[in-house]
């Protein structure tokens, strides 16, 4: 047997020593008798994207959860069942505070619908600063292996590859079980559907700065559009590194999803929220993910790699892509809570 398999072999008959002697309670116990019912729980990674939210709707109870980021220590709520919480930026806020939400059990999550709404980097041969992208699948950029691209061998377009691979063009065996996931595609295509007409804010630096592309979408106003997102806690920036990341979507999709948006956290954010439906306390699906775009993840013509990463701000995409969480959004969420008695057990027909 080869030994680096030893390592994986002993963690999966540690996984499932671990599953088979949890408590029957840790599983599947309901929610605390007196727990609020949530129609929607809007999610944001850090401050500006929670506060256009608060900007434009009543969060007029707090409820302080333990666990919570420190930054972020209480779930705001609306008098008619809208919920947003702040999980702090990165993988590990996002999971541990997502899981702390949902096994403090202070709100019954059983028939909430679940809105991941953050901003992202974006690929110019699918959007431009500002757009608002529904996702599909939800990739994890973090597991793979990486060489220095300076030691790959040279018919490798660069130094990554998947885990347990031999080449960066094979799919790698799926032992993590959160390298990529796929959502609901009714409430995809319902969120598409009431966000399409959304007026999307921009603005003159935006404007300028993509007009330094030759080529469409980049060059053109935001729009929402559907493609897919890709989680992973190093940004990146450049034409290699962002061919692969349209490979490795690719790759892990079979061929189906496109990617479009880089993030820190959805994978993380969405793994927690698994475990709870699991334990039977929530409905995967009932997840939507929307990314609006801040940056463009590689340079126009006659611009540095370097300087697209260091330079980001300058590409005047941050308040569009913040505003534009509410604007390509809040359809849904108006939706959803608008017309519960349609919504409430499960995605209604169009």
């Amino acid at each position: 047997m080869p030994q680096r398999l030893i390592p994986r072999l002993l963690s999966f008959a540690l996984t499932a020593t671990l599953a088979l002697t949890a408590p029957a309670e840790a599983r599947t116990q309901p929610a605390a008798r007196h727990a609020q019912p949530v129609k929607v729980l809007i999610i944001s990674m850090f401050g500006p994207e929670a506060q256009v939210w608060h900007d434009h709707l009543r969060f007029d109870r707090k409820v302080a959860i333990p666990g919570l980021s420190p930054d972020y220590p209480a779930v705001g709520c609306t008098s008619d069942g809208i919920c947003q919480m702040t999980t702090g930026m990165g993988h590990a806020n996002a999971a541990a505070s997502v899981a702390a939400l949902i096994w403090s059990r202070q709100f019954d999550l059983s028939r909430t619908y679940f809105l991941i709404a953050g901003i992202a980097g974006i690929d110019p041969q699918q959007g431009t600063v500002g757009s608002a992208a529904w996702a599909r699948y939800l990739v994890d950029f973090g597991i793979q292996w990486e060489l220095d691209a300076r030691e790959a061998p040279a018919d490798w377009q660069g130094g990554y590859l998947g885990i347990n691979t031999k080449s960066p063009t094979e799919k790698p065996p799926l032992d993590y079980r959160t390298e990529v996931f796929q959502l609901n595609e009714a409430l995809l295509q319902r969120a598409i559907t009431l966000s399409k007409g959304a007026e999307l804010v921009d603005s003159k630096e935006a404007a300028a700065f993509r007009a330094r592309y030759n080529y469409a979408p980049a060059n053109q106003p935001p729009a929402v559009i559907q493609c897919d997102t890709l989680a992973g806690d190093t940004w990146f920036s450049g034409t290699r590194l962002g061919q692969r990341a349209r490979d490795f979507t690719k790759i892990m999709t079979d061929g189906k999803g496109t990617y479009c948006t880089t993030q820190q956290e959805d994978n993380a954010t969405y793994e927690a929220l698994k475990r709870g439906a699991a334990a039977g306390l929530l409905d995967l699906n009932r997840i939507a993910d929307l990314r609006t775009a801040s940056d463009f993840d590689r340079p126009p013509q006659g611009m540095s790699d370097v300087d697209n990463l260091l330079k980001y701000q300058e590409q005047g995409g941050f308040v569009p892509a913040v505003q534009n969480l509410y604007r390509a959004g809040y359809p849904l969420v108006h939706a959803i809570v608008s017309d519960w008695p349609h919504w409430k057990d499960g995605v209604p027909t169009q």
